[in-house]
């Protein structure tokens, strides 16, 4: 039986705002993986719209029922079936990449794993190669909204990791430079780094 498409209005609120970073950043890049793909919507959009780059999905695997339906749905020669990946749990993917991208992943994850994952971006993404980080985060311990403020602390009282410092990522990831914070719709922010030159 078919498994309906999971549908995330969030995602599709902010699909064109990030996909104006991507273009840019990702210009010149060929093979992106995309770390926590969710319900699959951001893969098959921006799949299209880059259709110079393989784009590689990845998640646990309880979301890749909902991802196959998706790309079954509108499936693109340059989108690839899910891999399952859990940071601290699996191996970092192995493929060619040269770009990386995630969505709205570093607020839910515990903070280990989210430096864990910087770790594993600052490793295994060749040097001058790009990793765009979108989400909710805080600067200097600051908030940049009261609804930021407050998510945080459900996202705390749910046993979720809540948001990260963006002090803390750059500490966490020395082989990486933040290039550049784009603010985005809905208090959000697009962290793109660049892995340093060897």
């Amino acid at each position: 039986m078919p498994v309906e498409k999971p549908f995330s209005q969030a995602c599709e609120n902010n699909k064109r705002p990030i996909l104006s970073v991507l273009s840019s950043v990702f210009e010149n890049t060929r093979h992106i993986l995309e770390i926590g793909s969710g319900t699959g919507q951001h893969a098959v959009f921006f799949a299209d719209n880059l259709p110079h780059a393989n784009w590689y999905t990845s998640d646990q695997q309880h979301y890749h029922a909902g991802i196959y339906a998706w790309l079954l749905d509108e499936p693109k020669s340059n989108l690839h079936a899910p891999i399952e990946f859990k940071v601290g749990e699996h191996k970092f993917p192995e493929l060619p990449i040269d770009g990386i991208f995630t969505a709205n992943t570093a607020h839910i994850m515990q903070k280990e794993e989210v430096k864990i994952l910087m770790q594993l971006v600052s490793t295994h993404l060749p040097s001058g190669a790009f990793f765009c980080q979108y989400g909710p985060f805080t600067q200097q311990g600051k908030f940049n909204s009261q609804s930021n403020h407050d998510f945080h602390h459900s996202l705390l009282e749910r046993g979720f990791g809540g948001y990260r410092d963006i002090d803390e990522l750059i500490a966490w990831a020395p082989m990486l430079t933040l290039q550049e914070i784009v603010t985005m719709p809905a208090n959000n922010l697009m962290l793109v780094w660049r892995k340093k030159d060897n």
